[in-house]
């Protein structure tokens, strides 16, 4: 027959395991312990709103560290507890303190309540060998009560003088945990954890002494309290960066959910690769941890910002929180604002968009790959710009687009072409100018997936060839085929992995132009950045016999036709990208003969 029983766990064998796996990093104790005596005054306070309570106003927490005596301790002067409250909220470990309160003071409600006076305690001994607590309930005629353990299965409780109300947990710093004595070191972990904590926070205070916390952070004020000098002082004391922010955007919702917040878009300095920003997760204005990728957005994270958050799950896996329907909403929630306020920037003052536009294209481009929803909000705001410094959206550079009826009559999508360094491709760049052709520029570390994006999503209105990877028609002219200078240059550059055309291009001044196609250059580019070795190249040698030099060939003697062909494809290589070693030392060899066979004919 079969009987039912409770699963029994030994407070022996689950000591040790809180001690060292509670949380991942032991410096989040403090938060635990100073959340916990927020949570005390938060209480007091929703009790003195009923009548329940007197307010006795002033309300603080102290934080002492005293390294002779090997103890930090951390004070409030908010609600206190009984012996028989120490008993259930203490020894009982994981017993919710917040969710109790909640429900017995149903029409105080628990909203700014942040933990559980219970587990998060417990945190404490990862750092201590021992805890005393000395608590005085706000109840009249209530008596002081000391508590100690030393972190095993057994605790010691009793009576105590305590003259105020409130709560004073004074732990004893263990040997090995030395830098938690440091005032330094825990003035900085409450700058990290406390810094936006809702009530005055001191360190080893002393008279006329300010509070380590901003009580009142700014992201709390109504937005049109805001001033800009007040958002601009909030960002460099928060993230330290005293280069000015571009702009910022201010979350404030109370429904569906509670969000408040303020992101910033900074400065971006050139870079070899994207630049993670910070964003700060906060619950009730207490720190959780940056750049949470469930809740914000991951291409947000090039931002920097402060968001809080009460409604976000906290203390559950990460896989929960990315299932999430209300964390899912609240990313979504963010996304959207990042984008209204970016569309409201371009229609209202395009000139302040044109301007940041070099330092939020990384981040516009990046949000798009990354998140569909953001790029179909943004997708008629994106701007390029061109060989002459314009801004530009893709429906402006084209024009009238390639429409659907076109797409399926067979009609290639329309080329927009690009460049990727204007000083590399300066030869191509004016040959487009002269001949009123345009082009944008696409130089940043993450153009080429972008460009790629693009295509992707508009297969039938857009390709995009680089500058040098073809001739278009407006830069030639009929008739410049002629195959004694083809024969001439092959016969030169037999050698050489290159195919060799010859065109009339518009410009006489230039002997050639390299070209090489699109998609073969993608591929050894893809191969290269993928470490998979170099793709061919497929290089194509456009000789220009408009040139008179290139004309003149076919009357030069058989060695001068050499010389010159193979000096015309080294500069024309120059042109396009610069000479390997191996390539340079040969180019001097051919400029020598060359220079020798002109002085000899002077």
């Amino acid at each position: 027959m079969e009987r039912q029983g409770n699963i029994r766990i030994s407070s022996e064998n689950m000591m040790p395991i809180i001690k060292k796996w509670l949380y991942s990093e032991k410096d989040i104790f403090l938060r635990e312990i100073v959340a916990n005596a927020s949570d005390a005054i938060t209480k007091l306070k929703k009790l003195v709103d009923i009548g329940e309570a007197k307010d006795e106003g002033a309300y603080r927490i102290t934080v002492t560290v005293d390294s002779k005596a090997k103890t930090l301790t951390v004070e409030d002067n908010g609600i206190g507890m009984t012996e028989e409250e120490v008993e259930k909220y203490i020894t009982q470990i994981a017993f919710s303190g917040a969710a109790d309160f909640a429900e017995k003071y149903e029409k105080a409600g628990g909203d700014g309540i942040i933990g559980h006076f219970g587990l998060g305690f417990y945190s404490a001994y990862m750092v201590s060998d021992d805890i005393e607590i000395f608590t005085k309930s706000y109840r009249e005629g209530a008596q002081g009560v000391h508590w100690e353990s030393d972190g095993e299965s057994v605790y010691s409780i009793g009576e105590c003088e305590k003259e105020t109300r409130g709560t004073k947990v004074v732990m004893h710093i263990a040997d090995a945990e030395k830098e938690f004595l440091k005032e330094s070191e825990i003035r900085t972990l409450l700058q990290k954890y406390c810094s936006f904590m809702p009530y005055e926070i001191y360190l080893n205070p002393k008279k006329d002494d300010k509070p380590v916390n901003t009580p009142e952070p700014l992201y709390l004020k109504q937005p049109k309290d805001c001033t800009e000098e007040e958002y601009k002082t909030f960002y460099r004391d928060t993230f330290h960066d005293y280069n000015e922010p571009l702009f910022q955007i201010h979350l404030n919702m109370e429904y569906p959910f509670r969000l408040k917040g303020i992101l910033y878009f900074p400065k971006v300095r050139k870079q070899v690769e994207l630049e993670r920003g910070q964003v700060k997760l906060y619950c009730n204005q207490v720190y959780i941890a940056d750049n949470i990728k469930e809740v914000i957005p991951e291409f947000l994270m090039l931002l920097n910002g402060v968001i809080d958050c009460p409604d976000i799950p906290l203390n559950v896996s990460r896989s929960f929180l990315q299932n999430d329907r209300q964390v899912q909403k609240i990313a979504k929630h963010i996304t959207k604002k990042v984008a209204d306020k970016l569309t409201e920037l371009f229609r209202n003052d395009r000139a302040r968009y044109e301007a940041c536009w070099d330092d939020l294209s990384t981040f516009v481009k990046f949000g798009c790959i990354k998140d569909d929803d953001f790029y179909q909000k943004v997708k008629d705001i994106i701007i390029y710009k061109n060989i002459s410094g314009e801004y530009r959206t893709l429906e402006s550079y084209f024009g009238e687009e390639v429409s659907e009826a076109d797409a399926k009559e067979g009609k290639e999508p329309k080329a927009a072409y690009y460049v990727t360094d204007e000083n590399k491709q300066a030869q191509y760049i004016r040959m487009f100018k002269d001949a009123a052709l345009d082009a944008i520029v696409c130089d940043g570390y993450i153009d080429p997936h972008f460009i790629s994006y693009i295509e992707y999503k508009n297969p039938t209105r857009v390709r995009f060839l680089r500058i040098d990877a073809d001739v278009d028609s407006a830069l030639k002219e009929e008739g410049g085929d002629d195959q004694a200078v083809v024969d001439i240059f092959k016969a030169a550059l037999a050698d050489k992995k290159v195919t060799v055309t010859a065109q009339k291009l518009k410009d006489p001044t230039i002997p050639a132009i390299v070209n090489v196609a699109e998609f073969m250059r993608r591929m050894s580019e893809m191969n290269s950045f993928y470490r998979m070795g170099d793709a061919p190249a497929d290089v194509t040698l456009v000789v220009n016999t408009a040139c008179e030099a290139v004309l003149a060939l076919k009357e030069a003697g058989e060695e001068e036709k050499k010389i010159a062909a193979e000096y015309i494809y080294y500069l024309a290589l120059m042109n396009y990208r610069p000479l390997t070693p191996d390539e340079l030392a040969l180019f001097t060899e051919t400029s020598t003969k060359f220079i020798g066979k002109f002085l000899k004919n002077c």
